[in-house]
């Protein structure tokens, strides 16, 4: 299989997700960038657990573990926005200074 394509398919959305997460300012869209990120870590451990042909198959193990918690992370980090946005009105990461002294 050729490592090539995959690698850069996984550079590219790694890198939209850390564009994303720079540049918007809407915590909807800070979520959804973390998990392209994830993703992206998901497809290179999937990759190169299928190169380098591993018969405990931990890079199938760690992507089921990053799934499951990228579940998780979106399930409350949702919890956490809709409760701010229902408090202040905004969904605006510049606007949350709720924890600021």
């Amino acid at each position: 299989m050729i490592v090539q394509p995959v690698l850069v398919v996984a550079a590219a959305l790694f890198s939209l997700g850390i564009y994303g997460i720079l540049v918007r300012r809407n915590a909807v869209m800070v979520l959804l960038s973390i998990e392209l990120i994830l993703n992206a870590v998901n497809i290179n451990f999937i990759m190169f657990d299928t190169m380098l042909a591993d018969t405990m198959m931990q890079g199938q193990i760690f992507t089921i573990f990053i799934i499951t918690i990228a579940a998780a992370e979106v399930g409350i980090g949702l919890a956490i926005v809709l409760m701010l946005f229902r408090n202040r009105q905004t969904a605006n990461i510049n606007e949350f200074d709720l924890m600021k002294w």
